[in-house]
């Protein structure tokens, strides 16, 4: 079976799952909640950038599969 790597990395439930668990952590090993929240933000913002750049990245391929230049 072949993983979408693709679709996996654009998924937003994988990363606020990502971003919840890592905000677990940090509380759980005494630190802030303050602390996780911007870690969390952190991880969420990259997360957006990635979406958007694997979703130009389709668009682009899709658009030269068409033969445009």
């Amino acid at each position: 079976m072949k993983i979408d790597w693709k679709r996996k990395l654009t998924s937003r439930k994988l990363w606020v799952a990502i971003a919840g668990f890592v905000a677990g952590l940090i509380v759980l090993g005494n630190g802030t909640q303050e602390t996780a929240d911007k870690i969390s933000g952190s991880i969420l913002s990259g997360a957006a950038v990635v979406g958007y750049i694997v979703g130009e990245g389709l668009t682009d391929a899709a658009n030269k599969k068409d033969g445009d230049e």
